[in-house]
C-alpha cells in the first residue's frame, strides 16, 4: 500500500481517464480481498492507495456501492477467464466440468476477502449482479454436455447446477468462516459432489 504522504497525483493527460479508472477498480478489489467487508471499504482509502485524491474516485463512482460493483464484476471476470482455461485443456466432457468446479474452490482460497464480499456481503442483498449468471450459465452448459455425452444421467440440468453450486459454495465458505476445522481435502470433497449430486463416473 502507498503512504498516506503519497503525493496526490496531477490530473490525468486527455484521454487517460480510463486508465484511472482502471487504477481505482485494482485498488478497491486489492482493499476487498485484504478486508473481506464491503462495508469496511471507503473511497478514501482506494485514493490513498493510488496516491490521488477522494475526489478523483468520485468523478468515475458515485458511491462505495458502485465502486465495490466494478470491482467485483472484475474479479468475476477473472475468475470465469481461469475457469475457462482450466476447462479447455481437455477434450472429455466430464474432466471439463471436474477442471471448472475445482478452479473454483481453489480460486476462493486465493481470495478469501473477495470470495465473502461477492457471496456473502451484504451487498447481494440490495444490488443485481447480473454477471454472476455468466458463471451459472457456463456451469450448466457443462453439465448438459456431460448428460449429452451419456456420461451423467439424463436430468435437468440447470437444477443439477443448483445443487452442486449451493454444494461446492457451502463447502468454500465453511472452510473459509472456520478454518481450524478437521476438513477432508476440497478436492475429494468435490469430487463426491460430482458423483453424488451429477452422476458421474469416479476419476479415474
Amino acid at each position: 500500500m502507498k503512504s498516506d504522504s503519497t503525493a496526490q497525483r496531477g490530473r490525468n493527460p486527455r484521454g487517460q481517464g480510463g486508465r484511472l479508472r482502471e487504477e481505482i477498480v485494482a485498488a478497491a478489489i486489492e482493499l476487498l480481498d485484504t478486508l473481506g467487508d464491503d462495508q469496511a471499504l471507503s473511497m478514501r482509502a482506494v485514493a490513498r492507495e493510488i496516491g490521488s485524491a477522494a475526489t478523483s474516485v468520485y468523478l468515475h463512482f458515485a458511491d462505495r456501492d458502485a465502486l465495490v460493483l466494478a470491482a467485483l464484476e472484475r474479479y468475476h471476470g477473472d475468475l470465469v477467464r481461469a475457469i475457462d482455461a482450466a476447462e479447455a485443456a481437455s477434450d472429455d466432457p466430464v474432466d471439463k466440468l471436474r477442471a471448472r468446479t475445482r478452479v473454483l474452490g481453489a480460486w476462493a482460497y486465493r481470495h478469501p476477502g473477495l470470495y465473502k464480499v461477492l457471496h456473502e456481503s451484504t451487498l447481494n442483498q440490495r444490488a443485481e449482479m447480473p454477471f454472476k449468471r455468466q458463471l451459472t450459465e457456463r456451469t450448466t452448459a457443462a453439465i448438459q454436455r456431460c448428460m449429452d455425452a451419456g456420461l451423467a444421467p439424463e436430468d435437468d440440468a440447470p437444477s443439477v447446477t443448483l445443487d452442486l453450486r449451493a454444494a461446492v459454495h457451502g463447502a468454500v465458505s465453511m472452510r473459509l468462516n472456520q478454518p481450524d476445522q478437521p476438513w477432508p481435502p476440497l478436492e475429494d470433497q468435490i469430487e463426491r459432489f460430482l458423483i453424488k449430486l451429477v452422476g458421474v463416473a469416479p476419476a479415474r
